[in-house]
């Protein structure tokens, strides 16, 4: 596969979760200096795809300090996996629009990637969900209106920003039944199954074949 060495220049107080970082990604220390002043250079070779929305992720682990190059280095032997992430994601079950009712209501269940007023889709992940599976979700879902006014006033609720992905981040952030889907106003992300019907039943079968081995 192809492999690229990194260069980089940080604060010598980083080292460790840089470090770190880039060994999860298969990057494998070549060379490393202390100038003695505050900063270290290293030398990483890392597969290709190992360096895929690191760069984002150097910058805020190394606070804005860091200085990061890469260069071809050629072809070599497979490095191994890299892992995945291990939460679920957020997903539309419906066409309509992002409300604010349904954005609040999912303020405990994760992380949206979407504006309020934005359009979606059935089989659209937006959001990461802070559990291991994934969850369908109404987002278009309207405030229920009512005659009935309440006596005490409402508690104002704070809107937590969405986390927008850059096109690095989302192909990092997909798993293996998951799509980037890339237009010129906007990146998202898909199931590759968009019917939550049949990505239930995928699941079903693929259950009872393990049981079944």
């Amino acid at each position: 596969e192809p492999t690229e060495r990194v260069f980089l220049d940080i604060p010598e107080e980083f080292v460790g979760v840089v470090t770190e970082k880039l060994s999860t990604r298969k990057g494998r220390m070549a060379n490393m200096q202390n100038h003695g002043h505050g900063r270290v250079s290293m030398d990483f070779i890392i597969p290709s795809r190992g360096l895929i929305g690191f760069r984002s992720q150097f910058l805020t682990d190394t606070k804005g300090a860091g200085i990061m190059n890469s260069l071809f280095e050629g072809y070599a032997g497979w490095f191994g996996s890299i892992p995945q992430r291990n939460t679920g994601v957020l997903v539309s079950d419906r066409v309509g629009k992002v409300t604010l009712h349904a954005s609040l209501g999912m303020a405990d269940r994760g992380e949206l990637f979407v504006d309020v007023g934005a359009d979606t889709y059935e089989g659209m992940i937006v959001g990461e969900r802070n559990k291991e599976d994934d969850l369908s979700i109404n987002i278009t879902r309207e405030k229920k209106q009512s005659n009935v006014r309440s006596s005490t006033t409402e508690a104002v609720v704070t809107l937590r920003p969405p986390r927008y992905l850059s096109l690095d981040q989302s192909i990092e952030f997909i798993a293996e039944d998951e799509l980037v889907e890339v237009t010129p106003d906007v990146i998202r992300l898909r199931k590759m199954e968009l019917s939550a019907g049949k990505r239930a039943s995928a699941r079903s079968r693929e259950k009872r074949r393990k049981d079944g081995s």
